[in-house]
């Protein structure tokens, strides 16, 4: 795959984290984005502290995780969340439960247009068989 498709489609998953952070913004009342700019930084933002600051926290925390059954995981989510919003001017997250609920709802919306776009940032037609 050359460099301008592995482009498109990292382009295409930062507009879906937006799309997602948009309507989760809708849905919970504990998050506040300001801008279409703060929007665009906090799904930026998001991404970035879930590919190099959330592996390490969870590392460190396995041990809890494991205690808990993986719950704490969802504590993870959710600081990693409230983490991306002090990086973000106009991008709040009031308390840990608006982050909590709001990373809940960013995911199922994430996963539900990630099923419809693929992998490789197309939009994928499913074909079932009988």
């Amino acid at each position: 795959m050359g460099y301008c498709a592995r482009m498109a489609g990292l382009i295409v998953r930062w507009i879906v984290s937006a799309i997602a952070l948009w309507l989760t913004d809708k849905i919970v009342s504990g998050i506040a984005i300001q801008s279409f700019g703060a929007l665009l930084a906090a799904a930026a933002a998001i991404g970035i502290v879930n590919a190099v600051v959330r592996p390490v926290v969870l590392l460190l925390t396995l041990p809890l995780s494991i205690v808990t059954l993986g719950f704490f995981v969802l504590v993870v989510n959710a600081l990693m969340f409230m983490l991306a919003s002090a990086f973000v001017p106009g991008f709040v997250v009031y308390g840990f439960w608006g982050g909590f609920f709001g990373w809940i709802v960013m995911s199922f919306f994430t996963f539900c247009i990630n099923v419809l776009i693929g992998e490789h940032g197309r939009v994928e037609v499913i074909t079932v068989r009988y």
